[in-house]
This record gives structure tokens, C-alpha cells and sequence, in this order.
């Protein structure tokens, strides 16, 4: 008598099969982009309390900017806009939208790669002033790590474009 679930195993199998045969590896496995990438890119100074947080995420996902074979240069732009209002016209919820453009220039000052993220976050005001400031500033940190994460993934991607270093 055969199990309900074996059906799902032999699709599970072929697609193991399928993804073998076609190239693919893992980003952060020998060879993949994540290890050809890891500790070369060397983010621009940050300026902003955001520049920390998406330095510091960058430096979380590709390593340490040790001896930076590329630059990451990039502006981050953050839009403030209310959501929710009472009928007294007392704001007590803000989304914050934010984008960033970004260039990796490689060590002759050539851009390798380029693009733009955005993602979006909010906050509620309706605690205290204490309370409300903190929570502004945990929805950029989360908006700047955001914006990180995109340029990662893209970076990731296009790296099978980039020179080796």
C-alpha cells in the first residue's frame, strides 16, 4: 500500500532533479555570488541616523567593507505621511516611504551596477512624546534595513556581471 504523500515526494524529487540540472547555486555556497561579493563592498560614509542602519545592515549581509574592491555610493530620500486622523484633526499614525538610489563603482571609478529601492514603513503617535520619537526612529532603522535588504538581493544578482576580484 503506498503512502498519500508519495506523489508530493516524486515532485519533490524531479524538482530537486530539474534545479540540479540547470546551473543554479546557492548564492552563498562555493562559487555563488553572496561568497564573490562578501567583505569587497565599501559603502559610502554615513551622514544620517538611517546611513547607520543601512551601513550597518549591508555590513551584516556582506561582511565587513575590510579592503573594499568596489564603493557603494548611495541617497537615501525618506517621505513622511500621515495615515490616520481623528475627527479633532490629531494625526495618530504616519507612514514613512522611502527610497534609495544606489551605484557600485568598482576601484577605476566605473559603475558596475545601479538601481533603486523602496519600501515603506509606519509608526503610531499616540503615546507619549517619548514614546512616539522612539517609535519614529525604530520605523526608519526598520526602513533604512528594508531598503538594505533590496540592495543586497539586487547587488546578488548582478554580480555574475561584475569584474573578479
Amino acid at each position: 500500500m503506498s503512502s498519500p504523500d508519495r506523489p508530493s515526494r516524486r515532485v519533490a524529487l524531479l524538482g530537486l532533479l530539474a534545479l540540479s540540472g540547470c546551473g543554479l547555486t546557492p548564492v552563498y555556497g562555493t562559487g555563488g555570488a553572496g561568497k564573490r561579493l562578501f567583505g569587497k563592498i565599501r559603502p559610502r560614509d554615513p551622514q544620517t541616523y538611517q546611513d547607520f542602519a543601512f551601513n550597518q545592515r549591508l555590513s551584516e549581509r556582506l561582511g565587513p567593507d575590510a579592503e573594499g574592491a568596489f564603493d557603494l555610493d548611495y541617497v537615501i530620500s525618506i517621505g513622511v505621511v500621515p495615515q490616520a486622523i481623528t475627527p479633532e484633526e490629531v494625526t495618530t499614525r504616519y507612514s514613512l516611504n522611502g527610497t534609495v538610489d544606489f551605484a557600485l563603482k568598482d576601484a577605476s571609478g566605473v559603475v558596475r551596477a545601479q538601481g533603486r529601492a523602496s519600501g515603506f514603513t509606519s509608526y503610531s503617535t499616540t503615546g507619549t512624546t517619548i514614546a512616539t520619537l522612539t517609535a519614529e526612529g525604530d520605523a526608519r532603522k526598520r526602513l533604512a534595513r528594508m531598503l538594505a535588504d533590496q540592495v543586497v538581493t539586487r547587488l546578488l544578482a548582478a554580480s555574475p556581471d561584475l569584474p573578479q576580484t
